[in-house]
C-alpha cells in the first residue's frame, strides 16, 4: 500500500492515543526500528532514521530488535502463544512471578500478571479496598494521593490522577472522589521540607478511618508533569501509614527497571510498600504486560473475606509469550543471561547516560521561555514557562534526527539504554532544538 493510502486511511479509521478522530495531524510512517533507531517513511519518498528519544512511552529500555529478546519470543513461539491462566499454569509464568518478588523491595512477596500499567493500578486499588472490606471495615474505601501525579486511563486510575491539572478533569462528578494532598516539593535531593511533612502527615491521620490507601508514584512523577521529589517523603508515607493502619502504594509503571537509576525508585527510599504495580519496560517494550505485587498480610487478609478469592481475571493474564520476554528482558537488565548486555552493569548505562542528559541540556537553561531544567538518571526534562506548541517542537525534532514527544509544558526525553554517546548528542541537541520553537 502506498504511503498516501496509508496516511489517508489512518487519518479516518485508526484513532489513535489522546487525539481527535478524524486525526488532525499525520503519525509519522515507521517502517522498521533497530537498536535506539526508529526507520520512518519521509513525505517525499524514501526512509529516514530517527534516534528514538522516548523508548516507545518509556518500554524499549534494551531498544528494537535485541536478538536475546527476538530469540526468545521465536523460542516461546515453538512451545505455545498462549494459554488461560485459569486452572492452568505454566514456567515462563512462574519463573517471572518468583524473579519480580526475589528483585523488588522486601516484602512483597505475591504477583497478580495484569494486561497493562492502567489495570496494575486497578488491581492494587481492588487488593486494598477488598482487604479491608474482608477485614470487616468498609467504611476504608478511598485514596489518597498528591497532585501532580498520573496513575492511568482506567476509571479508579484515573480518579487519583491530578483532579485539575491532569487531561481527566472533565470526569468530575463522575470519578470516585478521593483525598488529595499538594504536590510534593520538587527537587531529588532537596531534603524533606518539614511544613509540607506535616501537613501531610495530619491529612493522613484526620483521613485514616477512610482511607483504605495511599498511593504515589515514587519519586519521579510521570506523565502528571515529570516532577522529582526527594526519597524522604517515601520513608515519611511509609511512617505514617503504618501507623494510622492505611496500606501503601507505590506506582513504579513509569520508573521501574532502571529509570530513576536504581532498579526500582523505591530503592531511593530503602522502604516496601504493601503494594507495587509494575508494567511499561517489564517486558523490554516486546509486549504489554504488568504486574501487581502484594504482601502476604494483603492476600491473607482478602482471603479471610466472605469473597476469599481476588475478583479478577483478566483474560490474556499470564500470557507465556510476554511472560517468556519479560524473563529475557531481565537476563539483559541483570546479567542473567549467556551475553551480557551491558558488560559494566545497567547501572554504568543509566549514569552514563544521565551524565550526558545534564552536560547536554544544560545549555537550554539560558533559552528564552525555559522555567527548569532536570536530569535523573535516564530522564531529561525542559519545562518551558508556556505551553508547548507540540507540532513545531516535534517538527524541529524530526529535523534534527530525533523523535521525541513533547506534552502539555514539557519537553522530554527517557532514551532506551543502549543508546550510544554520539545519539545521546543528537538527542539533546533535539530537545535544545524543540525547547527553542516550542
Amino acid at each position: 500500500m502506498l504511503r498516501r493510502e496509508l496516511a489517508g486511511l489512518d487519518r479516518t479509521r485508526v484513532w489513535h492515543p489522546y487525539a481527535p478522530m478524524p486525526g488532525t495531524i499525520e503519525p509519522l510512517l515507521v517502517e522498521s526500528a533497530s537498536g535506539a533507531r526508529l526507520r520512518v517513511s519521509a513525505p517525499g519518498g524514501g526512509t529516514r532514521d530517527l534516534v528514538d528519544g522516548m523508548s516507545s512511552w518509556w518500554a524499549a529500555i534494551h531498544g528494537y530488535r535485541h536478538p536475546v529478546l527476538d530469540a526468545a519470543a521465536r523460542d516461546q513461539l515453538g512451545r505455545m502463544s498462549h494459554v488461560m491462566f485459569g486452572g492452568l499454569t505454566h514456567e515462563p509464568a512462574v519463573t517471572l512471578c518468583d524473579r519480580l518478588a526475589t528483585i523488588t523491595p522486601p516484602g512483597l512477596e505475591h504477583v497478580f500478571l495484569c494486561d497493562s500499567g492502567s489495570v496494575s493500578v486497578e488491581v492494587g486499588i481492588k487488593m486494598c479496598l477488598q482487604y479491608w472490606r474482608s477485614s470487616g471495615r468498609p467504611a476504608k474505601h478511598k485514596l489518597l494521593t498528591w497532585r501532580g501525579g498520573y496513575h492511568g486511563d482506567t476509571f479508579w486510575a484515573m480518579s487519583v490522577c491530578d483532579p485539575d491539572g491532569g487531561m481527566h478533569k472533565i470526569w468530575d462528578g463522575v470519578l470516585p472522589r478521593q483525598v488529595f494532598a499538594d504536590t510534593p516539593p520538587a527537587g531529588f535531593a532537596a531534603g524533606v521540607d518539614t511544613p509540607y511533612a506535616e501537613r501531610l502527615r495530619a491529612l493522613i491521620g484526620a483521613n485514616s478511618d477512610e482511607l483504605a490507601a495511599v498511593i504515589v508514584e515514587p519519586v519521579v512523577q510521570g506523565a502528571g508533569g515529570m516532577r522529582f521529589h526527594d526519597p524522604g517523603y517515601l520513608r515519611l508515607l511509609r511512617s505514617v501509614c503504618s501507623e494510622h493502619d492505611v496500606l501503601l502504594i507505590f506506582d513504579e509503571i513509569a520508573t521501574g527497571f532502571g529509570r530513576s537509576g536504581a532498579l526500582f525508585a523505591t530503592d531511593h527510599a530503602g522502604v516496601s510498600p504493601d503494594v507495587m504495580c509494575l508494567g511499561k519496560a517489564l517486558t523490554g517494550g516486546y509486549l504489554s504486560l504488568a504486574a501487581t505485587l502484594c504482601t502476604p498480610e494483603v492476600a491473607a487478609g482478602i482471603s479471610r473475606g466472605e469473597l476469599p478469592v481476588l475478583a479478577h481475571g483478566p483474560t490474556f493474564m499470564g500470557n507465556p509469550l510476554a511472560c517468556a520476554l519479560a524473563n529475557a528482558s531481565l537476563d539483559l537488565l541483570l546479567g542473567g543471561g549467556p551475553e551480557p548486555a551491558y558488560p559494566a552493569g545497567w547501572q554504568a548505562e543509566v549514569h552514563r547516560i544521565e551524565a550526558g542528559l545534564a552536560a547536554g541540556l544544560a545549555p537550554a537553561s539560558d533559552l528564552p521561555g525555559v522555567a527548569d531544567v532536570r536530569v535523573l538518571g535516564a530522564i531529561g526534562v525542559v519545562q518551558l514557562r508556556h505551553e508547548v506548541d507540540v507540532a513545531a517542537a516535534t517538527a524541529a525534532a524530526v529535523a534534527a534526527g530525533v523523535w521525541l514527544r513533547p506534552f502539555r509544558d514539557l519537553i522530554y526525553t527517557m532514551p532506551p539504554y543502549v543508546t550510544g554517546d554520539a545519539d545521546l548528542a543528537l538527542i539533546c541537541e533535539a530537545v535544545l532544538a524543540a525547547a527553542q520553537v516550542g
